[in-house]
């Protein structure tokens, strides 16, 4: 594997960068904070922005390391920062790794998660030497599935009890992923 680290990738629409501290209230006001997006997500809301800039510190110090992927999404057009998306339990051993992303409300069905995974997929596959990427969601957000079928990756299965929510519970979710095979 030739790992980069997180470089820009622009699409159509979008131009995907490493974080900036200035981010943070963007960040928090866009997405984070809100109850809505993280409903089927791991972590709760932020309950102010100097958390959300804490964060974000840490994941520009992590940026010093080849293999660290966490991409900021925002609008190629106005710069607006409206989403995160990065690479998680990375196995150079399996060339694999999972795909986590969050993304604004106002931004929901208007096609910029599947444009945004799309292009990293492509990144992951052509120029880092990832074999495998999966995904997973909330069986309760079938949404996010959809976004990863449109990128062509295969529902695995449910995962039954894999995840523990921001509420305590136990949930399900769907298993995708898409191989280096299945892009020739």
């Amino acid at each position: 594997m030739e790992h980069t680290g997180t470089r820009i990738i622009e699409t159509k629409r979008l131009i995907m960068r490493k974080f900036v501290e200035d981010d943070a209230e963007d960040m928090y006001e866009n997405w984070a904070s809100d109850p809505e997006v993280t409903e089927h997500l791991t972590w709760e809301p932020h309950e102010n922005s100097s958390f959300t800039r804490s964060l974000l510190k840490g994941w520009i110090r992590e940026y010093k390391k080849s293999g660290y992927y966490s991409w900021a999404i925002t609008i190629k057009e106005s710069g607006e920062l409206i989403g995160s998306l990065g690479l998680n339990d990375i196995s150079d051993r399996n060339k694999s790794c999972e795909v986590g992303y969050c993304i604004s409300k106002r931004f929901w069905n208007r096609g910029f998660l599947s444009e945004a995974l799309g292009a990293v997929i492509d990144l992951c596959f052509s120029t880092i030497g990832f074999n495998r990427l999966m995904a997973c969601h909330s069986v309760r957000n079938p949404a996010s599935g959809r976004v990863m079928q449109k990128c062509g990756m295969t529902f695995e299965g449910t995962m039954r009890q894999a995840l523990v929510n921001q509420n305590g519970e136990f949930i399900n979710c769907d298993m995708y992923s898409i191989l280096k095979d299945d892009m020739e």
